[in-house]
């Protein structure tokens, strides 16, 4: 495992911070950034490592603060770029466009991420948090049960906000464009350019904090190569028929909680809510005036998130 590249300014997270590259099981790189606990007279030894999946575009960078929040706290916290975004490798040509072959290959990047815990012999026991498309990455690498001791998830993309006429055309559409040969091109609607910089802040999809936003920006500004635009059709096909499939696997037995906005405009809530009524060992908190980015959200609504997942990690230790 070497060293990788890492925006230490940009981060904006706690000191310690350090990235890595990881090979997976089909040989694509990957990049993992890792924060050590903050252990001080009153914290001897670290209380257990988060592992932070990030939703789709995002990058190790962007969970800086989470990272002062969760070491500030006593735990260690390890983030990744998934395969097609950030700065691991991309998988198309048009590096633009967000891509994978199958979904499931990115339990492959998880798998990546765990060996690179264990070879660091990163501190015990270990966490969750899924945002988005992280969080649909994390419920399939709990549901092939790996050693979670508990979970947290951001507005996860256990279903895409779709209108009722949108999903079956979607289908077809990627269905066909498979066949065609064509499921490299990016989804209609979709633009190449980064979503924070195509959209300013006013009437965005994402967060009400204004410095969150500018924050988000300015990574992007910083570090162009991060940036990522709008998905390829074989993404949207794939995606649609993970997050089908595990809707049908009965929930897991681990604890957890899941927040979403009330103004949620991204993922299918409803695919929450169902999911949600099935697992007795997991809490719902639907935050009102919210958007998608929670943990982008005010410091309020950042406050009310992380000491609700650190008094459920507190209790499963």
């Amino acid at each position: 495992m070497q060293e990788a590249p890492f925006y230490t300014e940009l981060a904006e997270g706690p000191d310690g911070g350090s990235a890595a590259w990881c090979q997976t099981s089909d040989g694509v790189r990957i990049r993992v950034g890792h924060w050590p606990a903050r252990i001080s007279e009153t914290q001897a030894a670290p209380k257990g490592t988060v592992f932070l999946f990030p939703g789709r575009t995002e990058y190790i960078e962007k969970y800086g603060p989470a990272a002062g929040v969760f070491t500030q706290a006593g735990y260690a916290m390890l983030a990744i770029d998934w395969r097609g975004q950030g700065i691991a490798d991309r998988l198309l040509e048009v590096q633009a466009t967000g891509h994978v072959r199958a979904f499931d290959d990115y339990q492959q990047d998880v798998d990546a991420a765990l060996d690179y815990a264990r070879a660091h012999d990163l501190p015990r026991p270990w966490y969750l948090i899924g945002h988005s498309m992280g969080g649909a990455i994390g419920l399939g690498a709990v549901l092939r049960d790996v050693p979670f001791s508990a979970a947290a998830f951001s507005a996860p993309m256990w279903g895409i906000r779709l209108a009722p006429w949108q999903t079956p055309l979607a289908k077809v559409l990627t269905a066909l464009t498979r066949v065609l040969g064509i499921d490299h091109w990016r989804t209609p609607g979709t633009f190449a350019q980064t979503y924070v910089l195509k959209n300013g802040f006013e009437g965005n999809k994402l967060t009400t904090d204004a410095g969150m936003y500018a924050f988000m920006q300015r990574q992007m500004i910083g570090a162009p190569a991060l940036a990522l635009g709008g998905p390829s059709m074989r993404w949207l096909g794939t995606a649609l028929e993970s997050c089908a499939g595990m809707a049908q696997r009965p929930a897991p037995a681990l604890p957890a909680c899941v927040f979403y906005g009330s103004d949620e405009e991204i993922v299918s809530t409803r695919s929450i809510d169902a999911r949600v009524q099935s697992w007795p060992s997991c809490e719902k908190h639907v935050i009102a005036g919210a958007r998608h980015e929670i943990m982008m959200e005010t410091p309020q609504i950042q406050t009310m998130f992380f000491d609700t997942v650190l008094a459920l990690f507190a209790r499963h230790r």
